[in-house]
């Protein structure tokens, strides 16, 4: 057997037993549909809660690095969105932001969470988008990590070709297929071999259906339109490496928001994985400012 399978199953023990401090939950909501997530839980701390909302192809685990760091200092708290994980699929087979912002506001109120942060990476950022625009009071800061626009004011053409080539990536490949293929382009050239291993786990671990959902609300969405509907706080960043949601299609999200783009060197889409450091950064001072302006 050659090195490289048994480097990798080793990268992945490693960041499995990390994760094992963070279990996966679930919660039943009075819709009787169930979420599952996992928390940092820092019980010494007024500071507001973060909510983290992943992308199209990654899950509640792979915010484990902001949970080490950032929940010494406040609750920081990951879904696994409708239709992934042990999440409940929303109901419409081709959906739009608003079910899922639907699913994300009963969520926090069975945890008791009345106002937040909101983070959203890539598809999490369009879920994120319409929850704030459409709960504006519940959202005390939304910070857009690498954000996918969608492609909902395109040509119905365009959208059709996109769904479609998603769709039938999925279909074709598998899940396992899908992280071997995908993975890479998740990635700048300057991610760590330990990195890779854990974007290829995350995205191994999506469930068909819940993702052929995801390509439609991908198909549906219009973030840009939400985004100049929405008045309170915004931040925008991007990887300088970022090959998928580039830093000119950030650029022009972050236009309609009304907010500088932040551009991180040296790191691709999946930033907050690859570039910790530097993303933690971000978040805990996009995090500290909104605690300030809701003491004010």
């Amino acid at each position: 057997m050659s090195a490289v399978p048994s480097a990798t199953a080793d990268q992945n023990a490693t960041l499995e037993a990390r994760l094992a401090r963070f279990p996966a939950q679930q919660i039943w909501l009075a819709s009787q549909r169930a979420v599952s997530y996992r928390e940092a839980n820092s019980a010494a701390t007024n500071a507001l809660p973060l909510v983290l909302l992943h992308g199209i192809g990654s899950g509640a685990a792979s915010w484990v690095q902001q949970f080490e760091t950032l929940g010494d200092t406040r609750r920081v708290i990951a879904w696994d969105a409708p239709g992934y994980g042990a999440s409940t699929p929303v109901t419409p087979e081709s959906p739009a932001a608003a079910d899922y912002a639907a699913v994300l506001n009963e969520w926090l109120d069975a945890l008791g969470i009345e106002h937040c942060v909101l983070l959203g990476h890539s598809l999490g950022a369009i879920i994120a988008g319409a929850f704030a625009v459409t709960y504006p009071r519940r959202v005390a800061g939304l910070l857009l990590l690498s954000p996918a626009g969608g492609y909902g004011a395109a040509s119905a053409a365009v959208r059709e070709t996109k769904r479609a080539q998603r769709l039938a990536m999925i279909e074709e490949l598998g899940p396992q297929g899908l992280a071997e293929k995908r993975s890479a382009a998740m990635l700048s050239a300057y991610a760590s071999d330990e990195a890779r291993a854990w974007v290829r786990w995350n995205m191994s671990r999506v469930i068909p259906h819940g993702y052929a959902q995801a390509t439609h609300l991908l198909a549906n969405a219009d973030l840009a339109a939400d985004l100049v509907r929405y008045s309170g706080r915004v931040n925008v960043a991007v990887g300088a490496d970022d090959t998928i949601t580039t830093p000119a299609a950030c650029e022009r999200l972050a236009l309609a928001a009304g907010t500088p783009l932040q551009v991180v060197p040296r790191a691709g889409h999946a930033g907050y994985i690859e570039a910790p450091a530097a993303y933690t950064a971000i978040i805990d001072t996009f995090c500290r400012a909104s605690d300030g302006q809701r003491s004010q």
